[in-house]
């Protein structure tokens, strides 16, 4: 067998999504998991919509989530010379030939076709076959060239997702490879690109099933070697409609910027579509170890936000607590938090991860650590009754000499409670409330042995 050549091929039009990172994903492990090569190649022939920024924020995209190319980035605009050669080896041997149908005898056609209930289609009409005769073309009209697509039989492929999918080539007319200033079409480029790079297996959307038949003849006509195919079901979203940007549909850097894990992200990609029995959580290497085309499902795989959301809370569990903190630290500087003047970060976010399923909301929580905390008056109304002042007083009065660790604080309230024939809550609540503004946190003994003694008695004393 031929050794393994994979391509990620992206058009620079605006950044990298799910889906098309789920597609650099496959396309990624399936190189990896054979000891192949991974081809990075941005198509960047529509001039008009491809920017710098937007090659930026895939090859950003592509960084981010570790999914390192071999070869390239090679881009199309480069590559213009030869695909120029290409063409005109075509119209030297036949396979290619110059049309000069106008604009306005296309519209017509189209018209007439659409009224007796045709497909529109090139009607061949500048198509050299043997024993026709062609008119002498018009000097004022700068022609297209055209593939001579086959126009009997069938191009059929074996689809390692799909399975066996064949086109007529009466339904195939003859594609415009060259537009009338020169430059080539999509699809006639990348055929070139994918024989001039050897690749032996193409994974993309299957938005690209139609473009198959045509690039397959385009490449028997080359005397190219044709790929083996594997066509990706698209993403839904939650709610079983077509993914967009309210879904998921968004640059995978925003995952990034909201918090989320690159391992988590890539983990629930791998799952989006493939399978690997029952098991739901692995590794980037258990991965590239288990990927196969054969068991990436035909049907459309559906996002589903609280798994990822789920994932990312595993993933961010498993990280080194000074990792987890560093990841904190990052978001917690990027909004001007001085963690110096607080509890060890390293600790608050080990007692905070639990509850929190992203870097931002962590570090949401673990931000009142650092911040002065004015509690919601509302909110301290409704946790703070009359009846628990004084037994708010002397807790606040215990602090001063009880030893500053979660189990002695746990001791002191029980204290408290009982010799004021309180419910825990009755006291618990409002210091919870009161030191960090929130009414749900972690353990409050362990929560006021991170914040210290000095400010949780300084919290407490406006309320004595």
């Amino acid at each position: 067998m031929k050794p393994v050549r994979t391509r990620f091929a992206p058009s620079p039009t605006g950044y990298l999504h799910i889906g098309g990172a789920r597609t650099a994903l496959f396309s990624w492990a399936y190189a990896r998991r054979h000891g192949g090569t991974f081809i990075l190649r941005i198509e960047d022939t529509d001039v008009a919509r491809s920017t710098p920024e937007a090659v930026q924020a895939i090859l950003d995209g592509m960084q981010w989530l570790g999914l390192e190319h071999d070869e390239g980035p090679f881009y199309q605009m480069q590559r213009m010379d030869r695909y120029k050669e290409v063409i005109q080896q075509m119209l030297a041997n036949g396979s290619a030939y110059y049309c000069y149908t106008t604009r306005e005898e296309l519209d017509a056609l189209r018209a007439e076709q659409e009224a007796k209930k045709e497909k529109p289609r090139y009607d061949g009409r500048w198509r050299p076959e043997e024993g026709k005769s062609l008119p002498t073309p018009p000097a004022d009209v700068p022609p297209v060239i055209r593939f001579k697509n086959p126009q009997g039989g069938v191009v059929a492929w074996n689809d390692q997702v799909k399975g066996n999918i064949e086109f007529a080539n009466t339904e195939l007319d003859d594609l415009i490879i060259a537009r009338a200033d020169g430059t080539p079409t999509y699809n006639f480029c990348v055929c070139v690109d994918d024989w001039d790079m050897g690749i032996t297996h193409v994974i993309r959307g299957d938005d690209h099933v139609n473009n198959t038949p045509r690039q397959i003849n385009i490449l028997k006509a080359l005397g190219a070697e044709v790929p083996t195919y594997a066509h990706l079901s698209m993403i839904l979203g939650d709610d079983g409609a077509k993914l967009s940007k309210r879904h998921g549909a968004v640059s995978v850097m925003q995952y990034d910027e909201e918090g989320f894990l690159t391992e988590a992200v890539i983990n629930y990609l791998a799952r989006l579509g493939w399978s690997h029995g029952d098991d739901e959580v692995f590794s980037r290497q258990q991965f590239v170890e288990w990927f196969d085309l054969d068991h990436i499902t035909a049907s459309a795989a559906q996002f589903n936000t609280e798994k990822l959301l789920w994932l990312n809370q595993h993933y961010m569990k498993q990280l080194p607590s000074a990792e987890l903190a560093a990841k904190v630290q990052a978001r917690l500087t990027a909004r001007g938090v001085n963690t110096a003047n607080g509890p060890d970060l390293e600790k608050a976010v080990v007692l905070y991860v639990d509850r929190n399923n992203t870097l931002n909301v962590l570090a949401d929580a673990v931000e009142v650590f650092y911040a002065h905390v004015t509690p919601n008056p509302e909110l301290l109304a409704q946790h703070l009754a009359e009846d628990a002042l004084p037994a708010l007083a002397e807790f606040a009065a215990g602090i001063a000499t009880v030893a500053w660790e979660a189990p002695a604080i746990n001791a002191l309230i029980k204290e408290t409670v009982t010799k004021h024939g309180l419910k825990m809550p009755k006291l618990a609540m409002p210091l919870r409330v009161i030191l960090t503004g929130q009414a749900q946190t972690p353990a409050v003994d362990a929560v006021i042995t991170l914040i210290g003694r000095d400010k949780v008695a300084a919290a407490l004393a406006p309320y004595l």
